[in-house]
């Protein structure tokens, strides 16, 4: 992918965004009949942060917390992933935002998140308070659109690090369309197209792109979005479909890469850890169809545990999965702890 050789780095890649303490229920039900709740982290930027050191990268978060124990333990834990948190910035006025959740998968009807990050210290990111030079030393920059959402000027953020300028990072972003965050607001939509046209590696689910824009099937979203190098559009239990910008005529390689059949223990955080694997793969420079497959393989890391996040296989066991045949990726099933040791691949149900 493009991106100036020659640009001083200090990450592999910095993801800049929200993090907020969730937490998480003890037991399925709605939000007023649960007795008890579990402490954990969310925040997609975080998420692929952790699974980026995780996987060995030089991963850098960005953002800011309040001056409270809510801030602490987001920054403890995310540092304990071995991302580097020195650029996060406390802030003494607002606090650091919360949430609770249900068990249920969130495309679900009983699925409930109740946020409480309205006035967050994260929502007061902008481009006069957010250290620039930590930001943009790096291979890649990955954003969100659940940032854009927070405040006019974490968009003026945003719209300040999309911008076209000489040596910029590659830039990494996923939509991420909440409509929840953009109530009151019809322009959702609009900016969020606008944020990806302006970027270099782009993800979309297609059923976020038939939400937020009207859009029905990759090629009608790759005809909305030319100008990104590479547009990855997730499919679902479909796959994923991946155009790639030819060197030379301009044209599109189009690859399409099957999911994989995964024992789902919960239906969260897979999109972020798709996004990670898929960028681990980019920043080793490996094909296009691996780097798909190693997305797949981090999100079924997550799906098959619990929580949001999670520690992905030994690269080592991951590049001998995501070099397989397409006959064997095809009947590949995987379930939880499939990850778990070097040389488990025997372990992993093929049929």
């Amino acid at each position: 992918m493009s991106g100036s050789a020659a640009r001083t780095t200090t990450a592999d890649v910095v993801c800049l965004g929200e993090s907020m303490v969730t937490f998480l229920p003890s037991q399925p039900g709605r939000l007023a009949d649960v007795p008890s709740f579990g402490r954990g982290i969310g925040g997609a930027e975080s998420n692929v942060a952790c699974a980026l050191a995780a996987d060995g990268h030089r991963a850098r978060w960005i953002s800011r917390v309040g001056a409270d124990g809510f801030g602490d333990h987001l920054v403890d834990t995310i540092d304990g992933y071995g991302v580097d948190t020195s650029a996060v910035r406390r802030d003494p006025d607002r606090p650091t935002g919360i949430y609770f959740r249900t068990a249920t998968d969130r495309a679900t009807d009983t699925h409930e998140v109740a946020y409480y990050r309205a006035g967050s210290a994260a929502s007061a990111m902008s481009p006069d308070n957010v250290p620039m030079e930590d930001v943009l030393s790096t291979r890649v920059l990955h954003l969100s659109g659940i940032t854009a959402a927070l405040s006019a000027d974490c968009l003026a953020l945003l719209n300040t690090l999309t911008a076209p300028r000489e040596g910029r990072p590659v830039v990494s972003f996923d939509v991420n369309h909440r409509p929840g965050l953009w109530r009151g607001s019809e322009e959702g939509p609009e900016v969020l197209l606008a944020l990806a046209r302006r970027c270099d590696l782009v993800f979309v689910g297609d059923d976020e792109a038939e939400e937020a824009w009207g859009l029905h099937g990759a090629e009608a979203i790759r005809a909305a979005l030319p100008e990104p190098e590479v547009l990855v559009v997730k499919r679902g239990a479909d796959g994923v479909t991946v155009f790639s910008r030819t060197a030379g005529d301009g044209g599109d390689t189009v690859t399409t890469v099957p999911s994989l059949r995964v024992d789902v223990v919960a239906a969260v955080g897979a999109g972020d850890a798709f996004a990670a694997g898929f960028l681990s793969a980019t920043l080793r420079d490996l094909p296009v169809r691996d780097r798909a497959r190693h997305g797949h393989l981090m999100a079924a890391a997550v799906l098959t545990v619990a929580g949001d996040l999670t520690g992905p296989a030994p690269r080592a066991h991951a590049d001998r999965l995501a070099a397989l045949d397409d006959t064997a990726w095809g009947t590949l099933r995987l379930g939880p702890g499939w990850t778990a040791a070097e040389g488990a691949y025997e372990e992993v149900p093929v049929r």
